[in-house]
């Protein structure tokens, strides 16, 4: 008996300090069961349920053209709110509907009236600090800007992992449970594994930015700005140096 008592202290002993008590936890266990399936069916789900999210807030940063975009958007279909920052520009983006308006500081404006009049630059300095600018549709920055506050344009083009999927590994974001799925190519989007099976996490290929998506389904109001916090240039704008 007490050589049995003895072998069974070391086997515990030895069990504890090699992990090999037994078979390892199931990840999955307690979740809503979206690691148990298919990796393409994961990111499938996952993104579909994105965009059928009413709202969402997503943060981080978007590399394209060569130029990196810190992003603080909250979105949904009706239009979009938040601020923009690349490089010593930082604007702030509000859409309601399909209008647009910008509103930059001091730097943005400088540089975005840099290719103007020595008239136009000075009306930039003493005017728009501090106003929003309307961007009409006919305006060539009217695309370019107004993707950061489309909440289908964003989110479908972030989780849009743009090859076959492969599970990957699986750890918290904020607390929450999460699973990846990635491609070759380096895209790599991480699901809740609580409730609805949302992504959570997007890392673009190619080390073109990491973005957090939060708050799905809550709401917020967009209001465009008071009349006399807008200068309207007509179809072109002064936030590319027209007017």
């Amino acid at each position: 008996m007490r050589r049995t008592a003895a072998l069974g202290t070391v086997c515990a002993a030895v069990a504890l300090a090699a992990g090999c008590s037994g078979p390892p936890p199931d990840p999955d266990a307690g979740t809503n069961g979206i690691g148990r399936q298919a990796p393409d069916t994961i990111a499938a789900k996952a993104r579909a349920a994105a965009l059928g999210a009413s709202s969402v807030h997503l943060s981080g940063t978007v590399v394209s053209a060569g130029a990196t975009y810190r992003l603080d958007m909250r979105l949904k279909s009706g239009g979009g709110t938040g601020k923009v920052v690349s490089g010593a520009r930082t604007f702030e983006l509000l859409r309601v509907g399909s209008q647009l308006y910008v509103k930059g500081d001091a730097a943005f404006y400088s540089e975005a009236s840099s290719g103007s009049s020595s008239a136009v630059s000075a009306s930039a300095s003493a005017k728009l600090e501090g106003k929003y600018v309307r961007v009409h549709s006919t305006d060539p920055s009217y695309r370019q800007l107004s993707v950061f506050t489309d909440k289908a344009a964003m989110l479908g083009s972030v989780t849009d992992l743009g090859g076959p999927a492969r599970k990957a590994d699986y750890r918290k974001v904020d607390g929450l449970r999460t699973v990846a799925v990635t491609t070759d190519g380096g895209s790599t989007v991480r699901v809740s594994l609580q409730g609805t099976p949302l992504p959570v996490e997007v890392d673009r290929p190619g080390n073109a930015g990491t973005l957090t998506l939060s708050e799905y389904g809550r709401d917020f109001t967009v209001t465009a700005p008071s009349a006399g916090q807008v200068l309207d240039f007509g179809t072109g704008s002064a936030a590319t140096g027209k007017g």
